[in-house]
């Protein structure tokens, strides 16, 4: 089966939220519709160094998405990649979706100018580990997270 990646087009609303409410189900997290809202809104502005990416296979269905985004770095004084979401229907897993979509990603990064694209992943997330340790170095960081107020 033949994969190809592409750039999130305003004609693919309805298979994006499909695949992201199965990514938000995979965490746990409720989605609301405007969450999704937001979301669209984000990658679609001219103003938000927002992206999304889809994997698509040879019936033009969407098999995967990655959003990611610019952010800055302080010590480096620049602009490095930040991903956010990777999800892949589980139908579609093992099909080649997740290594074109960091082929793509891979791409972006250098099109941008970020000398490279980090993220993070639940502790117990194994599947999506043993992909990323075929294609990235394991930094050294723990992640926290403080509530505000």
């Amino acid at each position: 089966m033949t994969i190809t990646t592409r750039m999130l087009q305003p004609e693919d609303r309805q298979q994006w939220e499909q695949l992201y409410r199965g990514y938000a189900e995979f965490y746990g997290m409720p989605m609301a519709q405007e969450t999704l809202d937001q979301i669209w809104q984000w990658i679609f502005a001219e103003d938000q160094p927002f992206f999304c990416l889809v994997a698509i296979n040879e019936e033009q269905t969407l098999t995967g998405l990655m959003h990611y985004r610019a952010i800055q770095s302080p010590l480096r004084g620049g602009w490095v990649g930040f991903l956010d979401d990777l999800f892949v229907s589980p139908q579609a897993r093992g099909n080649g979706s997740v290594d074109a979509l960091f082929k793509a990603l891979e791409h972006s990064a250098a099109d941008h100018g970020w000398p490279f694209v980090r993220w993070i992943t639940a502790e117990d997330n194994y599947r999506g580990q043993a992909a990323y340790d075929k294609i990235a170095d394991r930094t050294r960081w723990v992640t926290y997270q403080m509530p505000a107020g």
